[in-house]
Order: C-alpha cells, then sequence, then structure tokens
C-alpha cells in the first residue's frame, strides 16, 4: 500500500514537473519572438484591372515585425515608378524592383517601417514608339537582394554646369498631364489602396504617396484628384502642372517636390509654376528641393535619405 501512495505521489510530481517544463519553454518561445520580430516579405497580389478586365499583379511589401506584432497598425506607402519600368503587370513585374522604396527596402535591405504598394503602368504602346530605354531593357538588369548589408546607393553626376534656368511661370500651353499615363488607371489605384486596407494591419491617417518621373507626374494627379485620402505626398523629378493645385491647397495637403537641377529629361524651369500656384492659394506646407548637382536620377539620393521616410510618417492625416 506504501509503494502505491508513494508510486502516486511520484505521479503527481512527476506531471508538476512536465507541466512546468512546459510553460518555461512556451514563455521561453514566446519570449524569442518578442525578441525576433518577424521578417520582412515581398508578395505579388492580383487584381483585376478596370481599364481591360485583365488579371494584373502588383508587389506588396510587408515590413520587419508585421507578423510578429499583430496589434501594430503599419503606415501605408504607394510607389508609382517611373516610364521604363512600364509592363503587362505578370511577368514583367520585377521590372519595378530597379528604383523607388521597394528597391530600397527590398533589394538593398533598409529597415522602412512600411506597407508599401507597387504597382506597374500599362505598356499601352510605349514598346512601340523605339524608346531605347524600354526596348533594350532586359530580365538581368533587375538587381537581385543583396544577402546582407546595406549598400550604399551609387550616384551618377552629369558634367554639364550648374546653371541656373528661368523659372516658365506660363503653363498655359502646356499640358497638366503627360500621355497614357498614370491617370489612366485611377480607379486601379484606388481599388488596391482599399483592397489593402482592408485585408492588412493599416494605418490608415498615415497612408503616403510618392513616384518619381512619369510617377511624380502621377502623384501630382492623384494627388488633385484624392486630396484627403493621402497624409503626404513626394513627387519626385515630375512637376505639378498649376491647374492641379486647386484642391491640393484647399485640403492644406503636406507635399515635398524634389527635382535635379542638372535634369534634361524633366527640365528645372517647369516646376516653379504649380509651386508658385499652391503658395498663391495659401497652401503653407511645401516643401521644395532641387539637388542642383544631380540629373534625372536624383531620385537615388532621395530614396536613400532616411530624411525623406522621416518627413513621411511626421504627418497623419487630419
Amino acid at each position: 500500500m506504501d509503494s502505491f501512495w508513494r508510486l502516486s505521489l511520484y505521479s503527481k510530481n512527476y506531471t508538476k514537473v512536465l507541466i512546468l517544463l512546459c510553460t518555461l519553454s512556451l514563455l521561453s518561445a514566446c519570449a524569442l519572438k518578442r525578441e525576433s520580430p518577424s521578417q520582412e516579405q515581398l508578395i505579388r497580389k492580383s487584381y483585376i484591372s478596370q481599364l481591360n478586365n485583365q488579371e494584373r499583379d502588383y508587389f506588396l511589401y510587408l515590413p520587419k515585425g508585421y507578423f510578429s506584432e499583430p496589434d501594430k497598425k503599419w503606415p501605408v506607402m504607394m510607389f508609382l515608378h517611373g516610364n521604363g519600368e512600364r509592363g503587362n503587370g505578370k511577368d514583367e513585374l520585377d521590372f519595378v524592383l530597379k528604383h523607388g522604396p521597394v528597391y530600397q527596402a527590398w533589394i538593398q535591405k533598409q529597415d522602412l517601417p512600411f506597407i508599401i504598394i507597387s504597382p506597374q503602368l500599362h505598356m499601352f504602346d510605349f514598346d512601340q514608339r523605339g524608346i531605347g530605354y524600354i526596348d533594350n531593357r532586359k530580365y538581368s538588369d533587375i538587381p537581385q537582394r543583396q544577402t546582407q548589408g546595406t549598400p550604399p546607393s551609387v550616384e551618377s553626376r552629369p558634367q554639364n554646369p550648374i546653371i541656373r534656368a528661368p523659372s516658365l511661370q506660363d503653363m498655359s500651353e502646356i499640358s497638366p498631364l503627360l500621355p497614357l499615363g498614370w491617370d489612366k488607371v485611377e480607379l486601379d489605384l484606388i481599388n488596391i489602396l482599399s483592397e489593402v486596407s482592408t485585408n492588412y494591419d493599416v494605418n490608415k491617417n498615415k497612408t503616403y504617396l510618392t513616384g518619381l518621373s512619369y510617377g511624380g507626374f502621377g502623384t501630382w494627379f492623384m494627388a488633385s484628384q484624392y486630396p484627403n485620402k493621402f497624409a503626404a505626398i513626394a513627387p519626385v523629378v515630375g512637376w505639378g502642372h498649376p491647374d492641379l493645385m486647386q484642391a491640393i491647397a484647399a485640403e492644406q495637403l503636406p507635399i515635398w517636390q524634389f527635382a535635379g537641377g542638372l535634369d534634361n529629361a524633366v527640365e528645372i524651369q517647369y516646376f516653379y509654376a504649380g509651386i508658385e500656384k499652391l503658395r498663391e492659394l495659401g497652401h503653407n506646407e511645401v516643401r521644395f528641393t532641387v539637388h542642383e548637382d544631380m540629373g534625372h536620377d536624383a531620385w537615388k539620393r532621395v530614396y536613400a535619405s532616411s530624411d525623406f521616410y522621416e518627413w513621411l510618417l511626421s504627418h497623419s492625416l487630419k
């Protein structure tokens, strides 16, 4: 009988020890999970384009810690690429990785605390116009993700002299939009934003829009149509036409405009009229930075800068 009770007591103690060890193991695992944030991910998401009712993909970047911080609401940044990265939204989508915030976050491994949306503009007929940087592009040009670290961005410097070009104030003969640009897929962009906002942990008060070159023009256009949707915008080497500024100024939408002083693709003289129009309309949240020593690829310096992302995060919808 004594042996039975001793065995029973031993079994009970063994069970308690086993439970304690399991509890400690779970606690250690939870602590380890807290100490090791989930890794960033780049995924492809499909949608049906309102333009032609065909399926296309866009990139969605989920930042480090997204899955290990389930209670956090993340800022969202939509990036609109330039003319050379157009494509079919399927096997050509990787061309959008060549520049911009997704390039910095995914390829260069710069730790950016944003959900980043990177769609691809339709080709339309730009591959039939004899444009060298589209006709001659190769899949081998698409950068591969770095194995470690964040290598410095390589800047190119034009050799022409730094001379201030006179500003062009009369834009009445200049179209506010580039041909077959991001304005053609306006509904797609809004639908993508809505889909991400619905299905991911986003901070709806911190939605930002930026784009370079053709995407800079697209940024101005989208801001003029939806000025209350974005907490801040940053058009890079793409000017805004004065005709687009009324709604933007009325909303007091924060803006950081960038230009290259030596840019011979989107010339500096066209940037001033739109900025001046904003000032005339009483807009007081405008920054305008000209990188005098840079050409059209001034975006490399802009998107590699931590100041750029900190400025975006400093703004929320009112």
